[in-house]
């Protein structure tokens, strides 16, 4: 059984996004691509553990989810008369592939169509095409579930309604679709790091590999992109940590505790220079850049008292200045509390209590906090709000330990 999941897990990744690619361009619609999609793994979990692992588990997806989609789109048309069977049956002509020539890339570039907010084309292409869940999107954007679903619903019907064009862009087309690429990569990126959800690995190598896979193409197709190159080097030296980021019992390892001299050189050294080159560019940074400078600042230290606090905290007033989203102010004032006591830090994190109190982090900083201060009583009803509000097994493990250390 273990064998079987693993296998419908690699499929997911690997062929969940050409499924729907597929489907919506024979039938031109995502609700039936997606839905005949997501009926075909949910076929594969209830036939494969009986019947075994098909020869060619994506072909199987393939043709059921094809099957599904044509059940689909008869009933749907149907409903308005005789369905169109050339429609259904004739694939036309091979689609060109315009400026980019791999099809992961293609459907993300495609999904992150300008005519829908950028929130809005994020959030469907993660769907559409990173597989990933409602509830994880959700997580990653800090709204309900039920808002996120009526959001990528909403767009759906945006993209059906205004006959928005399912078509491959070109090179014309990058430039005005590329910080919507930008933003699902980094997203999907996030939850491979740290992941939202408690059925899967803390640590999700596969979306971190497949994020700085496809963020290198978009580097080779835009090489004098800033903001391209920033996002690469974030993700190259976060990337380094990997294989020091969960102990050997499961518990997550925090930046502080971590063996630096295991961290991965090749990538750490591919991140700086990177880096380095934006630098000399004399371009101002944009976030990515800005983000990526952060990380450099960090993996240059040899040891955690090396860090120079000063540097990151002058980082992330400028990031702040260009993104004051309530996280980017959480990490600053972690960063703070390094420079200039936990007292200091925890009054900057108390103010970002109305915005973040369904947030994790905010209130495992708190607790953090706290424990440094001596105020081992409200540290540990902190902890417990984390805690509650965690679904990553690593990170779960490390805050009970921290906050059973509280005595």
């Amino acid at each position: 059984m273990p064998d079987v999941r693993q296998a419908i897990s690699q499929a997911h990744h690997e062929d969940w996004a050409r499924v729907v690619a597929a489907l919506t361009r024979r039938f031109g619609d995502l609700d039936i691509a997606e839905e005949a999609a997501a009926e075909a793994f949910a076929t594969a979990v209830g036939r494969w553990p009986v019947d075994g692992i098909p020869p060619n588990p994506g072909a199987w997806l393939m043709t059921t989810a094809q099957h599904k989609a044509i059940d689909r789109f008869r009933r749907e048309t149907q409903r308005h008369g005789q369905p169109n069977e050339a429609q259904m049956f004739h694939d036309g002509p091979p689609e060109p592939l315009g400026a980019i020539d791999d099809e992961q890339l293609r459907l993300i570039f495609t999904c992150c169509h300008p005519a829908l907010a950028m929130e809005t084309r994020v959030a469907l292409t993660l769907r559409m095409v990173g597989g990933l869940t409602v509830p994880e999107i959700a997580r990653a954007f800090l709204v309900q579930e039920a808002a996120m679903g009526q959001r990528i619903t909403r767009a759906k019907a945006k993209i059906k309604a205004a006959r928005i064009p399912y078509r491959v862009p070109f090179a014309d087309d990058l430039a005005a679709r590329v910080s919507g690429v930008l933003a699902v990569l980094f997203l999907v990126f996030n939850e491979g790091y740290l992941a939202t959800g408690p059925d899967t690995a803390p640590v999700r190598h596969e979306l971190t590999a497949e994020a700085i896979r496809l963020t290198r193409l978009i580097h080779a197709l835009m090489p004098e992109n800033g903001e391209v190159a920033g996002l690469l080097a974030l993700m190259l030296l976060t990337e380094a940590r990997y294989a020091v980021r969960v102990s050997p019992t499961g518990e997550l390892v925090t930046l502080q505790e971590q063996d630096r001299g295991a961290w991965d050189a090749t990538l750490l050294a591919e991140g700086h220079r990177l880096v380095r080159e934006r630098l000399s560019a004399g371009k101002a940074p944009g976030r990515y850049q800005i983000l990526a400078a952060i990380a450099a600042v960090h993996t240059s230290a040899r040891h955690v008292r090396d860090t120079e606090w000063w540097q990151v905290v002058a980082l992330y007033d400028q990031l702040v200045s260009l993104d004051p989203s309530p996280i980017i102010v959480l990490n600053r004032a972690i960063a703070v509390a390094e420079l200039e006591g936990p007292e200091v830090g925890l009054s900057a994190v108390d103010r970002l209590e109305a915005k973040l109190s369904d947030y994790h982090a905010y209130h495992a900083t708190r607790a953090d906090l706290l424990r440094r201060l001596g105020r081992s009583h409200e540290s540990r009803a902190a902890y417990d709000k984390a805690l509650g509000l965690t679904g990553n097994s690593a990170e779960l493990a490390y805050l009970t330990r921290r906050r059973d250390q509280l005595g």
